[in-house]
C-alpha cells in the first residue's frame, strides 16, 4: 500500500512539473509574440486626423547611377527642361497669387543661394523651406543658416528631401532625411518635412521605375516618415510628373499636404488626382525674394496650425 502511495505521488508530481513547464513555454511564446509585435504608430493627416500608419515599406528596384551635381537639385531644378515656363506678362500676371484671398507668400532655397541674410528677408514672407538631404548621399552645406536663420527671425521653417528613387529604398531617404534636419517637432514655428519628388536630373524622367513601383517608393518614404515623425510629410511634384510616373495616383490624397509646382496656370493649374486644393504652390522660379517663390494657401492661423500639429 506505502509503496503505491509513494507511486501515485510520484506520478502527480510529474505531472505537475510537465503542466508548469508547458505553461511557462506558452508564457514565454506570448511574451515574444507580443515584443515582436510592433505597436501601432499614428500621424496627423491632411484632414488634421491622427491616423494608424501603415507598417507597410515596400521594396522597389534599386541601380544607382552616377550622382555628379547634387548641390545643384534643387525644388523646380528639372521642371524647365520637361515643361513649359515661358509665360507672357499678362499671363504672369494671373499666375501672380491674388490679394483677395489668403495666400502667405514664402520661398523655397538650397546650397544655390549660400548663405543668407534672414533679416533682410524675414519681413517680406511668412515662411521658407531649405534642402536638406539628397538620396542617401548628400547635405546641404549651407543648410545650418537657411534653417535656423529663418527660426531665429521669427519666420516658420521646414526642411525638404530631394528624391532619387533608384538609388535606395524610400524608408531608406526618409531615415536620411529625418538623421540631417528632417525631422518636424510641435513648436510652432517647424512645418513637417518635404517630399521633392520631380524628374530626373541624372537619366529617365521616372527614374527607370514602373508607375506602380514608383507609388510603392513614396509609399515606402511617406509610411517611415510619418511613422518616426507622427506627421505625413508635403509631397512637392509637378501634376504632369505625379501623372506620367505614378499613372496620377490618388493614394496620397488624403494623408499629405499637396505642394504643386506650375509657372503658367492661375490657381496652381490642374492639380494631381486626389487632391482638392494645394496647400503650398510654387509659382515662380525667382522673384524679388532668394530662391522660388511660393505661397500658403491659408491664413496666419492655418499656417501655425501646421508646424503645431503637423
Amino acid at each position: 500500500m506505502q509503496t503505491a502511495r509513494l507511486a501515485s505521488r510520484r506520478t502527480l508530481a510529474a505531472a505537475s512539473a510537465a503542466l508548469a513547464t508547458l505553461a511557462l513555454t506558452v508564457g514565454q511564446a506570448g511574451a515574444a509574440h507580443a515584443a515582436a509585435a510592433p505597436a501601432a504608430t499614428y500621424a496627423r493627416a491632411l484632414n488634421g486626423s491622427m491616423v494608424q500608419v501603415s507598417a507597410d515599406r515596400p521594396n522597389t528596384p534599386v541601380h544607382p547611377e552616377a550622382i555628379t551635381h547634387p548641390q545643384l537639385d534643387y525644388m523646380g531644378s528639372t521642371v524647365a527642361a520637361h515643361e513649359s515656363t515661358a509665360a507672357s506678362a499678362a499671363a504672369k500676371a494671373a499666375v501672380t497669387p491674388a490679394a483677395s484671398v489668403p495666400q502667405l507668400p514664402g520661398i523655397d532655397i538650397s546650397s544655390y543661394q549660400g548663405n543668407l541674410t534672414w533679416s533682410s528677408i524675414a519681413p517680406h514672407i511668412d515662411f521658407s523651406y531649405a534642402k536638406a538631404t539628397e538620396g542617401t548621399y548628400y547635405t546641404n552645406a549651407d543648410f545650418t543658416n537657411q534653417y535656423n536663420g529663418p527660426y531665429n527671425a521669427g519666420l516658420i521653417r521646414g526642411a525638404y528631401h530631394f528624391a532619387i528613387p533608384n538609388n535606395s529604398t524610400g524608408a531608406a531617404q526618409a531615415d536620411y532625411f529625418i538623421a540631417h534636419g528632417g525631422g518636424w517637432s510641435a513648436d510652432g514655428k517647424t512645418l513637417p518635412g518635404a517630399l521633392d519628388i520631380e524628374y530626373n536630373p541624372y537619366g529617365a524622367e521616372c527614374y527607370g521605375l514602373s508607375q506602380s513601383s514608383m507609388v510603392s517608393w513614396v509609399r515606402s518614404f511617406v509610411n517611415e516618415y510619418a511613422a518616426k515623425e507622427k506627421a505625413y510629410p508635403v509631397i512637392y511634384s509637378t501634376t504632369d510628373w505625379w501623372t506620367t510616373c505614378t499613372g496620377n495616383s490618388s493614394a496620397f490624397a488624403s494623408e499629405d499636404p499637396l505642394w504643386v509646382a506650375n509657372y503658367t496656370a492661375s490657381g496652381g493649374g490642374t492639380l494631381p488626382n486626389g487632391w482638392g486644393y494645394y496647400t503650398f504652390w510654387q509659382y515662380a522660379d525667382s522673384g524679388s525674394e532668394p530662391g522660388d517663390q511660393d505661397v500658403f494657401n491659408g491664413a496666419y492661423a492655418q499656417l501655425q496650425t501646421l508646424a503645431t500639429k503637423g
